[in-house]
């Protein structure tokens, strides 16, 4: 977590670890300054907390966490500060999703991750400061790359013939609706929380959209929208996720938006003869390497123009 160069980094420079016994041990530990990276200062705290993540993450222990930990937050604070200078911001709001993503991914909710990680004695705003630079490189990146990188479809093509994927040429379409518990957006939170309830019922009564008329019918204010058959490289990941899981003849879960509660029906879902997704998926692929190595140069060169001090 680089903070802007303090007043009091001077007198803690000039005065070394005379301050030690003022100070106490803990907090010169946590004040005393490992690296300055432009003028942005790195402490000891810092790189001792980052490394007790990578520890517990990527399984690297001693010297090579500590050094992995130093360089980690070294980018770390050039990405931000790239990203500062063409006006990208990251939200709190995007900070936490992405940490309540992690969260989710591993089966946990987010205040049992900060739990755990506080156990295993790292701050979650260890964890939330690395987010927030992953976001803001992100960002960075895709304004600066997103134009310039090209993928034809001869590189498409002549890449799967070399993939495990030459010889699927099956996609798979779905037939979607939506359906919507509509909420007043004035709403008492009383009715919010009926209408979630059934939201909830529906969902689990619901067997297929040829037989639905008779249960939605019992409850009011509840419209039913088409989406059409829509191929899977058409449907967001996350929604394809949450419709293969729900299964033919049912419904999502559902989630609150500004209507109200928001289901997806899965009417249908067959095998079509197509190589898109295929192609789709190495696209991304490609697209995602060629991103990946524009990355490393733009970082590279942002590294070779700063100035980096150890202390």
């Amino acid at each position: 977590m680089a903070f802007k160069r303090p007043a009091f980094k001077h007198v803690l420079l000039a005065l070394g670890l005379s301050v030690a016994p003022v100070l106490g041990a803990q907090a010169w530990a946590q004040t005393s300054i490992a690296v300055v990276v432009n003028d942005q200062a790195i402490t000891n705290y810092d790189v001792n907390q980052r490394a007790k993540l990578i520890r517990l993450t990527q399984r690297k222990t001693g010297a090579t966490a500590q050094r992995l930990a130093e360089q980690e937050l070294i980018d770390d604070s050039i990405k931000l500060a790239e990203a500062k200078r063409i006006g990208v911001t990251v939200s709190e709001s995007d900070v936490n999703n992405a940490f309540g993503s992690i969260a989710s991914n591993v089966k946990l909710s987010p205040s049992k991750l900060s739990q755990a990680l506080r156990q295993n004695g790292v701050s979650p705003d260890t964890l939330k400061d690395r987010l927030r630079a992953q976001l803001a490189w992100s960002q960075v990146v895709r304004r600066r790359f997103q134009a310039s990188v090209d993928i034809t479809d001869s590189e498409v093509i002549a890449a799967l013939r070399k993939s495990d994927m030459k010889d699927q040429q099956t996609s798979i379409e779905y037939d979607l609706k939506r359906v919507v518990v509509v909420v007043p957006q004035k709403s008492s939170n009383g009715f919010r929380a009926q209408r979630k309830r059934e939201s909830d019922a529906i969902r689990a009564k619901f067997s297929g959209c040829d037989t639905s008329g008779p249960i939605l019918g019992t409850y009011k204010e509840v419209v039913i929208m088409p989406i059409g058959r829509r191929l899977e490289t058409e449907i967001p990941e996350n929604m394809r996720t949450a419709i293969d899981k729900a299964g033919e003849g049912k419904l999502t879960a559902a989630e609150k938006t500004g209507r109200g509660y928001e289901m997806i029906a899965v009417c249908g879902k067959r095998e079509i003869k197509s190589d898109i997704a295929a192609r789709t998926e190495m696209e991304n692929v490609l697209r995602e390497k060629e991103g990946e190595q524009l990355s490393r140069r733009y970082l590279m060169d942002l590294r070779r123009r700063a100035t980096i001090v150890d202390r």
